[in-house]
């Protein structure tokens, strides 16, 4: 696995966990082709060691504390960075593939993913190819597909998810209950489900929503 000019392609690993960096830095260190170029622990210190080191390809973390895999995502986007992505995860809630995709991410892969597959995700989106496994690939066609709700729709998605009649909806954004009938039944067809129970049900499963407490 070498890139063009036979230079090794140069890995930036960007992860809060300690453990996580130094056993991905450990086993990257003993393949051909590969230079680990540095380990990060948060996408503040990711972006300076992008501008210091330019690396080839980053195995960016999703979720940290202060600015998340998405955050840093942005910010590269932002300062043009010519480093590929792949965003390496626990998680696989379809909201969070899609936005790391639109972001601009290359690959997404989860953290206890082969490392033959992982090395395949490195000189595939190295090469400038998209690398997503196929079992999150076709969950994201099926999230894509689907188009984007409204903020007003989101607001009144939240509103369901606690319980809130159309009435109670209505009276606490100030519009008629009309209205509020209007946008869920736009929310039920955007999201391809029968009733107000599985579109909530949908979006916290696809992490549209996110449920805390």
């Amino acid at each position: 696995m070498t890139r063009q000019g036979n230079k090794p392609i140069r890995i930036l690993i960007v992860d809060d966990h300690p453990v996580v960096r130094a056993g991905l830095s450990s086993m990257l260190a003993t393949q051909t082709g590969i230079e680990v170029a540095g380990s990060a622990a948060s996408g503040e210190e990711a972006l300076d060691m992008v501008r210091r080191d330019m690396p080839d390809v980053l195995l960016l973390d999703l979720r940290m504390p202060g600015m998340s895999g998405i955050d840093t995502l942005l910010a590269l986007r932002e300062m043009k960075a010519s480093a590929r992505v792949i965003i390496l995860t626990s998680f696989e809630m379809d909201e969070n593939i899609y936005r790391a995709v639109q972001a601009g991410a290359l690959g997404y892969l989860l953290k206890d993913t082969s490392q033959t597959q992982m090395l395949e995700a490195i000189a595939t989106v190295h090469s400038g190819k998209r690398y997503i496994p196929s079992q999150i690939a076709a969950r994201l066609a099926e999230r894509m597909m689907r188009s984007n709700l409204t903020p007003r729709e989101l607001e009144i998605l939240e509103m369901l998810a606690k319980g809130l009649t159309n009435k109670q909806i209505g009276a606490g954004l100030s519009i008629s209950d009309n209205t509020v009938r209007n946008h869920v039944n736009s929310i039920m067809e955007k999201m391809e489900v029968c009733d107000r129970t599985e579109a909530v049900a949908v979006a916290i499963q696809q992490g549209i929503l996110q449920i805390t407490g």
